[in-house]
């Protein structure tokens, strides 16, 4: 049996006499039981250029909303090359495109910014509609 200091913020400490074998058990017990509970995000990216077609912004926009179901963050990001520098309009366009596309399963957590060659937006999921 060894003497364990159990609350030691409280005025007087609080010690127990207990197998301290057991008591570090039952902390790593409870420890690993409150990770299970923590709720995980992941942050997903989804690329576009300024001259992405219709079907493929079709096709990323589900996979971004398959994303944000699954209760993931989504960044959305136009990547401008060579020219299409001279275009941001376009790339901004259509960021908000993709945000009103995805407006009954996420909101916006970070609205466009334009950062170096690319302009960047982060969509989280909506509380309450989280699929499990």
């Amino acid at each position: 049996m060894d003497l364990v200091e159990i609350a030691p913020q409280a005025k007087p400490p609080v010690c127990k006499i207990i197998d301290y074998g057991k008591f570090v058990y039952e902390l790593q017990k409870r420890e690993k039981i409150q990770k299970k509970k923590q709720q995980v995000t992941v942050l997903k990216e989804i690329r576009l250029h300024p001259n992405t077609d219709t079907h493929d912004f079709e096709f990323k926009a589900r996979h971004a909303a398959k994303f944000i179901e699954d209760g993931n963050k989504v960044k959305v990001s136009v990547i401008f090359k060579g020219r299409e520098l001279a275009y941001t309009e376009i790339g901004e366009e259509l960021l908000r495109k993709f945000i009103d596309k995805l407006s009954d399963v996420a909101k916006v957590e970070q609205e466009p910014k334009f950062e170096g060659r690319a302009m960047h937006a982060i969509l989280a999921p909506q509380k309450g509609k989280r699929k499990k």
